[in-house]
Protein backbone atom coordinates (compact mmCIF):
# COMPACT_ATOMS: atom_id res chain seq x y z
CA UNK A 1 0.00 0.00 0.00
CA UNK A 2 1.38 3.41 -1.01
CA UNK A 3 0.43 6.75 0.48
CA UNK A 4 -0.79 9.55 -1.74
CA UNK A 5 0.39 13.15 -1.19
CA UNK A 6 -2.78 13.97 0.75
CA UNK A 7 -1.88 11.31 3.31
CA UNK A 8 1.55 12.76 3.92
CA UNK A 9 2.04 15.41 6.56
CA UNK A 10 2.24 18.76 4.68
CA UNK A 11 5.76 19.26 5.91
CA UNK A 12 7.62 15.97 5.58
CA UNK A 13 11.12 15.65 6.97
CA UNK A 14 12.84 13.56 4.36
CA UNK A 15 15.21 10.87 5.58
CA UNK A 16 18.84 11.90 5.48
CA UNK A 17 20.48 11.30 2.12
CA UNK A 18 24.16 10.60 1.79
CA UNK A 19 25.52 11.98 -1.48
CA UNK A 20 28.99 10.91 -2.50
CA UNK A 21 29.53 13.63 -5.04
CA UNK A 22 29.45 17.30 -4.09
CA UNK A 23 31.49 20.41 -4.44
CA UNK A 24 31.69 23.19 -1.89
CA UNK A 25 32.62 26.82 -2.17
CA UNK A 26 32.62 29.11 0.88
CA UNK A 27 30.17 26.90 2.72
CA UNK A 28 27.50 26.64 0.01
CA UNK A 29 27.04 23.25 -1.56
CA UNK A 30 26.36 22.40 -5.20
CA UNK A 31 25.07 18.89 -5.69
CA UNK A 32 26.46 17.00 -8.64
CA UNK A 33 24.70 14.06 -10.23
CA UNK A 34 27.42 11.60 -11.15
CA UNK A 35 26.70 7.97 -12.15
CA UNK A 36 27.99 5.25 -9.89
CA UNK A 37 30.92 3.10 -10.87
CA UNK A 38 33.69 1.55 -8.83
CA UNK A 39 36.17 4.05 -10.26
CA UNK A 40 33.95 7.05 -9.55
CA UNK A 41 33.22 5.92 -6.01
CA UNK A 42 36.94 5.58 -5.25
CA UNK A 43 37.59 9.01 -6.72
CA UNK A 44 34.74 10.60 -4.80
CA UNK A 45 35.54 9.16 -1.41
CA UNK A 46 39.18 10.16 -1.73
CA UNK A 47 38.23 13.62 -3.01
CA UNK A 48 35.93 14.49 -0.12
CA UNK A 49 34.29 12.74 2.79
CA UNK A 50 30.59 11.93 2.28
CA UNK A 51 28.30 14.71 3.50
CA UNK A 52 24.72 14.47 4.60
CA UNK A 53 21.70 16.39 3.52
CA UNK A 54 18.20 16.56 4.91
CA UNK A 55 15.37 18.89 3.98
CA UNK A 56 11.65 19.41 4.36
CA UNK A 57 9.35 19.17 1.35
CA UNK A 58 5.92 20.76 1.36
CA UNK A 59 3.55 18.38 -0.38
CA UNK A 60 1.03 21.20 -0.77
CA UNK A 61 3.49 22.69 -3.24
CA UNK A 62 2.19 21.69 -6.72
CA UNK A 63 5.71 21.02 -8.04
CA UNK A 64 6.52 18.70 -5.13
CA UNK A 65 3.17 16.90 -5.35
CA UNK A 66 3.67 16.41 -9.09
CA UNK A 67 7.12 14.87 -8.60
CA UNK A 68 5.80 12.70 -5.76
CA UNK A 69 3.08 11.31 -8.06
CA UNK A 70 5.64 10.51 -10.75
CA UNK A 71 7.85 8.61 -8.32
CA UNK A 72 4.85 6.70 -6.95
CA UNK A 73 4.15 5.37 -10.44
CA UNK A 74 7.64 3.89 -10.85
CA UNK A 75 8.39 0.28 -9.79
CA UNK A 76 10.58 0.25 -6.69
CA UNK A 77 13.35 -1.53 -8.62
CA UNK A 78 13.60 1.44 -11.00
CA UNK A 79 13.59 3.86 -8.07
CA UNK A 80 16.56 2.06 -6.52
CA UNK A 81 18.35 1.91 -9.88
CA UNK A 82 17.98 5.67 -10.40
CA UNK A 83 19.31 6.34 -6.92
CA UNK A 84 22.25 4.00 -7.45
CA UNK A 85 23.29 5.89 -10.59
CA UNK A 86 24.13 8.93 -8.46
CA UNK A 87 25.81 6.94 -5.71
CA UNK A 88 22.90 6.52 -3.28
CA UNK A 89 22.25 3.05 -1.90
CA UNK A 90 19.46 3.03 0.71
CA UNK A 91 20.10 0.65 3.63
CA UNK A 92 18.28 -2.67 3.57
CA UNK A 93 16.28 -1.65 6.65
CA UNK A 94 14.71 1.37 4.93
CA UNK A 95 11.05 1.00 3.99
CA UNK A 96 9.78 1.49 0.46
CA UNK A 97 8.10 4.84 1.12
CA UNK A 98 11.29 6.40 2.48
CA UNK A 99 13.22 5.13 -0.54
CA UNK A 100 10.70 6.83 -2.82
CA UNK A 101 10.97 10.04 -0.80
CA UNK A 102 14.74 9.87 -1.30
CA UNK A 103 14.16 10.04 -5.04
CA UNK A 104 11.64 12.88 -4.76
CA UNK A 105 14.20 14.95 -2.90
CA UNK A 106 16.99 14.05 -5.30
CA UNK A 107 14.95 14.98 -8.36
CA UNK A 108 13.85 18.27 -6.81
CA UNK A 109 17.46 19.20 -6.12
CA UNK A 110 18.70 18.13 -9.55
CA UNK A 111 16.01 20.24 -11.23
CA UNK A 112 16.74 23.24 -9.01
CA UNK A 113 13.20 23.23 -7.60
CA UNK A 114 13.97 22.32 -3.99
CA UNK A 115 12.66 24.76 -1.34
CA UNK A 116 15.07 27.63 -0.78
CA UNK A 117 17.48 26.32 -3.39
CA UNK A 118 19.49 29.13 -4.93
CA UNK A 119 20.44 29.27 -8.56
CA UNK A 120 23.83 27.64 -8.89
CA UNK A 121 26.59 29.83 -10.28
CA UNK A 122 28.72 28.38 -13.01
CA UNK A 123 32.10 27.17 -11.87
CA UNK A 124 35.34 27.71 -13.74
CA UNK A 125 37.53 25.32 -11.74
CA UNK A 126 37.55 22.68 -9.01
CA UNK A 127 35.24 20.33 -10.90
CA UNK A 128 34.33 17.09 -9.12
CA UNK A 129 33.82 15.18 -12.38
CA UNK A 130 34.17 15.42 -16.16
CA UNK A 131 30.38 15.76 -16.32
CA UNK A 132 30.36 18.79 -14.04
CA UNK A 133 33.12 20.42 -16.08
CA UNK A 134 31.27 19.79 -19.36
CA UNK A 135 28.02 21.15 -17.92
CA UNK A 136 29.75 24.35 -16.83
CA UNK A 137 31.98 24.98 -19.84
CA UNK A 138 30.14 23.66 -22.91
CA UNK A 139 27.02 25.64 -23.77
CA UNK A 140 25.77 23.14 -26.37
CA UNK A 141 25.92 20.26 -23.88
CA UNK A 142 24.36 22.42 -21.16
CA UNK A 143 21.47 23.23 -23.51
CA UNK A 144 20.96 19.53 -24.32
CA UNK A 145 21.06 18.53 -20.65
CA UNK A 146 18.65 21.31 -19.65
CA UNK A 147 16.26 20.14 -22.37
CA UNK A 148 16.29 16.63 -20.85
CA UNK A 149 15.73 18.20 -17.43
CA UNK A 150 12.73 20.19 -18.68
CA UNK A 151 11.23 16.97 -20.03
CA UNK A 152 11.85 15.21 -16.68
CA UNK A 153 13.77 12.56 -18.64
CA UNK A 154 15.83 11.36 -15.70
CA UNK A 155 17.01 8.18 -17.40
CA UNK A 156 18.52 10.17 -20.27
CA UNK A 157 20.04 12.65 -17.80
CA UNK A 158 21.79 9.77 -16.05
CA UNK A 159 22.97 8.31 -19.36
CA UNK A 160 24.36 11.70 -20.41
CA UNK A 161 26.27 12.20 -17.18
CA UNK A 162 27.70 8.68 -17.25
CA UNK A 163 28.65 9.03 -20.92
CA UNK A 164 30.72 12.13 -20.18
CA UNK A 165 32.36 10.57 -17.12
CA UNK A 166 33.09 7.16 -18.61
CA UNK A 167 32.37 6.89 -22.31
CA UNK A 168 33.32 3.23 -22.79
CA UNK A 169 31.26 1.97 -19.85
CA UNK A 170 28.26 4.05 -20.92
CA UNK A 171 28.37 2.70 -24.47
CA UNK A 172 28.56 -0.85 -23.13
CA UNK A 173 25.56 -0.29 -20.84
CA UNK A 174 23.37 2.02 -22.91
CA UNK A 175 24.68 1.94 -26.48
CA UNK A 176 21.93 -0.32 -27.78
CA UNK A 177 19.00 1.57 -26.23
CA UNK A 178 20.22 5.18 -26.36
CA UNK A 179 21.90 5.46 -29.77
CA UNK A 180 19.96 8.62 -30.63
CA UNK A 181 20.82 10.34 -27.37
CA UNK A 182 24.50 9.40 -27.64
CA UNK A 183 24.62 10.93 -31.14
CA UNK A 184 23.14 14.15 -29.72
CA UNK A 185 25.69 14.18 -26.89
CA UNK A 186 28.58 13.73 -29.31
CA UNK A 187 27.22 16.49 -31.55
CA UNK A 188 26.92 18.85 -28.58
CA UNK A 189 30.37 18.06 -27.22
CA UNK A 190 32.03 18.54 -30.62
CA UNK A 191 29.96 21.49 -31.82
CA UNK A 192 32.25 24.27 -33.10
CA UNK A 193 31.95 27.53 -31.21
CA UNK A 194 30.44 30.21 -33.45
CA UNK A 195 32.00 33.63 -32.96
CA UNK A 196 29.78 36.33 -34.47
CA UNK A 197 30.55 39.24 -32.17
CA UNK A 198 33.65 41.18 -31.08
CA UNK A 199 32.40 40.95 -27.49
CA UNK A 200 33.56 38.23 -25.09
CA UNK A 201 33.18 37.35 -21.44
CA UNK A 202 35.99 35.93 -19.38
CA UNK A 203 36.72 34.44 -15.96
CA UNK A 204 39.65 32.70 -14.35
CA UNK A 205 42.48 35.21 -14.51
CA UNK A 206 44.01 35.37 -11.00
CA UNK A 207 42.63 38.17 -8.82
CA UNK A 208 46.09 39.30 -7.73
CA UNK A 209 46.81 40.10 -11.37
CA UNK A 210 44.64 43.20 -11.09
CA UNK A 211 42.26 44.74 -13.61
CA UNK A 212 44.84 46.91 -15.39
CA UNK A 213 47.18 44.01 -16.07
CA UNK A 214 44.24 41.90 -17.22
CA UNK A 215 43.25 44.59 -19.72
CA UNK A 216 46.82 44.93 -21.00
CA UNK A 217 47.01 41.16 -21.49
CA UNK A 218 43.88 41.10 -23.64
CA UNK A 219 44.72 44.37 -25.40
CA UNK A 220 47.85 42.71 -26.78
CA UNK A 221 45.49 40.75 -29.05
CA UNK A 222 43.67 43.76 -30.48
CA UNK A 223 42.30 47.22 -29.79
CA UNK A 224 39.69 47.23 -27.03
CA UNK A 225 36.56 49.36 -27.39
CA UNK A 226 35.08 48.55 -23.98
CA UNK A 227 36.33 46.69 -20.91
CA UNK A 228 34.84 45.83 -17.52
CA UNK A 229 36.28 43.62 -14.79
CA UNK A 230 35.53 42.65 -11.20
CA UNK A 231 36.71 40.13 -8.64
CA UNK A 232 34.49 37.07 -8.20
CA UNK A 233 32.57 36.86 -4.93
CA UNK A 234 33.13 33.10 -4.80
CA UNK A 235 36.69 32.55 -6.02
CA UNK A 236 39.95 34.58 -6.09
CA UNK A 237 39.64 35.23 -9.81
CA UNK A 238 38.78 38.08 -12.16
CA UNK A 239 35.72 38.00 -14.39
CA UNK A 240 34.30 40.49 -16.84
CA UNK A 241 33.60 41.42 -20.44
CA UNK A 242 35.66 42.82 -23.30
CA UNK A 243 34.53 44.33 -26.57
CA UNK A 244 37.20 44.46 -29.24
CA UNK A 245 36.99 46.64 -32.31
CA UNK A 246 36.90 43.58 -34.57
CA UNK A 247 35.75 39.95 -34.44
CA UNK A 248 39.20 38.57 -35.31
CA UNK A 249 40.63 39.90 -32.05
CA UNK A 250 37.81 38.21 -30.13
CA UNK A 251 38.59 34.93 -31.91
CA UNK A 252 42.26 35.25 -30.97
CA UNK A 253 41.37 35.81 -27.31
CA UNK A 254 39.19 32.70 -27.25
CA UNK A 255 41.74 30.56 -29.08
CA UNK A 256 44.63 31.69 -26.88
CA UNK A 257 43.06 31.80 -23.42
CA UNK A 258 39.93 29.65 -23.27
CA UNK A 259 40.77 26.51 -21.31
CA UNK A 260 44.26 27.70 -20.32
CA UNK A 261 45.40 25.79 -17.24
CA UNK A 262 46.27 28.13 -14.37
CA UNK A 263 47.28 25.33 -12.00
CA UNK A 264 45.52 23.81 -8.98
CA UNK A 265 42.68 22.66 -11.24
CA UNK A 266 41.82 26.22 -12.31
CA UNK A 267 41.25 27.14 -15.95
CA UNK A 268 40.52 30.38 -17.75
CA UNK A 269 37.19 30.53 -19.55
CA UNK A 270 36.66 32.90 -22.48
CA UNK A 271 33.35 32.75 -24.33
CA UNK A 272 31.80 34.72 -27.17
CA UNK A 273 28.85 37.00 -26.46
CA UNK A 274 26.17 37.80 -29.01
Amino acid sequence: HFFCPAEVNPMVRISTITLLFLSAAHGSFAWVATPLSSTNVMRATSFRNPSQLSMALDYNDPAVAEEFAKVQAIPIEEVEEELSLVGIRPPATMNEMDIRLYLVELRMRMSGKAPGQKEKKKKTSGFASKFEEMLNTNEAFEELFNDLKEKDDHNSMNVASEYINNKEDAIARYGADYKGLIRKIEAAVNKPVEITSPKIKFSGFPANMGGDACRMTLEALGTIADFSVSESEDFPILEGTVEFEDIESAKKAIEQYNGMDMGMGSKIEVLSLK
